[in-house]
């Protein structure tokens, strides 16, 4: 009966927060990404009333930039998304056209799971047939959870970042090119065992009383963040699957500010409130194209250990699943964290946290089963250590995004 009752107390709650529209967490001009594939945005076809809206590459050109605010979602300045003559059947393609004063076709919400809903309509903004092709239509479905096709995330381009990304933020985005060990910055990078940063407190204090403000440590140097130590880290494992990356290990991480003794806690993009912890932080890659953004991640770090786990398509909400946050790295993560290795390697992608056979638990339901076994890896080279170097430099301004492993969602083509 309890597991019933956490069980449906939770679902009313997270529908609760869902259907709540609200604006993104992130401001400023954002790029409108399907979560089916950071490598796509969101794009107006041109500056002109009717112009289509489909998704092309990511190029950060000003036909990617849309901004949220009174209820709408403007492009170059003056121009608004729309549904053609306030047709709300299922299939019909948006377009952009000239903002008006409380127009209700140009009236969207952006809700906590991403979702971007037609005010007042029931449709949510959805990608055709969930076809990640260049030029593909954006058009309106009636809103269904769990729908892939209707998750569009926000963000940046990595050689565009604003100084800051959210309002009561600590640190900053735009950190330069240099290193210096009294930085605040917030921006992240995930690529290889010798190429990773942690969040860490800028100031000696716990986990669990920093998470807020949490600033990057990385084995890179040149990116603007404070680096790691040399001699911090005992044991680096990194592993690519086709549906994340992640690493794991052990270290001395009092000197990343964590008093001994401290447990640690999580560190994610999505937080109590919809903000992540830290707030402001932003997590970016090579893995799967230059310069992508993560909008899923998540990250274990006590005095001793940590973990780190940024995903990408259409599981990535569930296997960087962020709210079992008192069960820390060996549990949610399950992962080789031997002292002594360093190494990189292929990997299969663990099965979902919680998740066993048709049935999920929940934390704080008793009794509290067995972590998943940890997924197989392959082809690992091994390091002789991790220490500072510096990140290798881009020869162009222009980021190339590539697509990544996608999955088909639940909405069926319109009938034509």
């Amino acid at each position: 009966m309890r597991s019933f009752t956490v069980k449906t107390l939770t679902a009313f709650a997270f529908l609760a927060i869902s259907v709540k529209a609200q604006v993104p967490a992130f401001k400023g001009q954002l790029l409108l990404e399907p979560g089916l594939s950071s490598a796509k945005c969101l794009t107006a076809a041109s500056n002109i009333n009717a112009a289509v809206v489909t998704i092309q590459p990511c190029t950060g050109s000003a036909s990617q930039k849309w901004t949220f605010g009174g209820g709408v979602v403007k492009v170059f300045g003056d121009k608004c998304l729309a549904v053609p003559e306030g047709s709300a059947a299922d299939g019909t393609k948006l377009q952009i056209s000239t903002c008006l004063t409380d127009n209700p076709n140009q009236k969207w919400g952006y809700t906590r799971d991403n979702r971007m809903t037609w005010t007042d309509k029931g449709k949510c903004i959805d990608l055709t047939g969930g076809n990640l092709a260049d030029g593909t239509s954006v058009q309106i479905w009636s809103c269904s959870g769990g729908n892939a096709n209707q998750v569009w995330n926000t963000g940046y381009m990595v050689n565009d970042l604003p100084t800051t990304s959210q309002d009561g933020q600590y640190g900053i985005n735009n950190c330069g090119t240099g290193s210096s060990q009294s930085s605040n910055c917030q921006t992240a990078w995930i690529n290889s065992a010798s190429d990773f940063c942690l969040s860490a407190p800028p100031t000696s204090g716990t986990i669990g009383d920093t998470e807020a403000i949490a600033i990057a440590y990385c084995t890179k140097s040149g990116r603007g963040p404070r680096t790691i130590p040399n001699g911090a880290l005992t044991g680096v494992h990194f592993v690519k699957t086709p549906e994340y990356v992640q690493v794991t290990g052990v270290g001395d991480l009092t000197k990343l500010n964590i008093p001994q003794g401290d447990e640690g806690g999580e560190l994610d993009n999505r937080g109590a409130d919809g903000r992540g912890n830290p707030i402001g932080g932003l997590v970016y890659g090579n893995s799967f194209g230059p310069g992508l953004q993560y909008h899923e991640w998540t990250s274990f770090i006590s005095d001793k250990e940590f973990c780190f786990r940024a995903c990408v398509g259409a599981r990535a909400t569930s296997l960087c699943n962020h709210i079992y946050d008192l069960m820390g790295c060996y549990w949610n993560i399950p992962a080789n964290y031997d002292a002594k290795q360093f190494e990189d390697c292929d990997g299969e992608p663990a099965l979902p946290m919680v998740v066993y056979g048709t049935s999920t638990w929940y934390q704080g339901v008793s009794p509290t089963p067995s972590p998943h076994p940890a997924p197989s890896s392959s082809n690992c080279k091994a390091l002789p250590t991790v220490s500072v170097s510096p990140a290798l430099r881009r020869r162009n301004s222009m980021v190339k995004r590539y697509p990544v492993p996608a999955f088909p969602g639940a909405t069926p083509a319109p009938v034509m």
